[in-house]
């Protein structure tokens, strides 16, 4: 399993080094082979030998291929992008019980989700198109159901760390927003793409299940 982490770890900065250069061609091999290692960490975790691993490896892939699909600055391909996430946030949702769940760790969650999705929508509102506002507002409401649920099946036995994966992926997630819909800066990638793959690489070791 390190070694994959390795892998993505070195893609990780060539990928912020493409970012900061301007460098696509370069963005094309570095991103791919990031998002390849935490597919690679889940089916070292033992991803296939559990319905949950099976199932949070299907959801690691949907995030693959939007990474994929986030590279081109094309507004049709970027959409297809964020449907992919969305998927891989819809499967997340359904993965996480597995481990067990318990309402009250949800509900004490919402207490902080529910604001911070209310403040990441009246932010990012004024600066979609009428054709953005459905798909990031469906997106918003994916993702906070998918941290409420990660608190859920945390004290349901899933340990912290699949909370810890679920809340950096959502703050992430804000780093893509903000750089696709406010101001385009590298800053954006410089916090939000370590984020992303602490995110996915956490939530990949947690693959082993139950």
């Amino acid at each position: 399993m390190l070694p994959w982490f390795f892998v993505t770890g070195i893609a990780l900065v060539v990928l912020l080094i493409a970012e900061a250069k301007g460098l696509r061609w370069l963005k094309w091999i570095a991103k791919p082979t990031a998002s390849t290692g935490f597919l690679a960490v889940a089916l070292t975790a033992g991803a296939l030998d559990s319905t949950y691993g099976r199932v949070l490896f299907v959801a690691l892939a949907f995030c693959w291929l939007g990474d994929v699909l986030l590279i081109p600055k094309d507004r049709r391909i970027f959409t297809a992008g964020l449907v992919a996430f969305l998927l891989g946030h819809v499967v997340l949702i359904g993965a996480f019980p597995l481990h067990g769940f318990d309402a009250r760790g949800a509900g004490a969650a919402l207490v902080l989700v529910a604001p911070a999705a209310f403040l990441a929508l009246r932010w990012l509102t004024p600066h979609l198109s009428s054709g953005m506002r459905a798909p990031v507002h469906a997106y918003v409401a994916a993702i906070s159901v998918m941290v409420l649920v990660a608190a859920g099946a945390t004290l349901g036995g899933a340990g912290a760390v699949v909370l810890i994966g679920a809340v950096c992926f959502f703050v992430s997630d804000l780093a893509v927003a903000r750089e696709r819909f406010v101001v385009s800066a590298f800053s954006n990638r410089a916090w939000g793409l370590p984020l992303y793959y602490a995110a996915t690489l956490l939530l990949a070791t947690t693959a082993a299940g139950v």
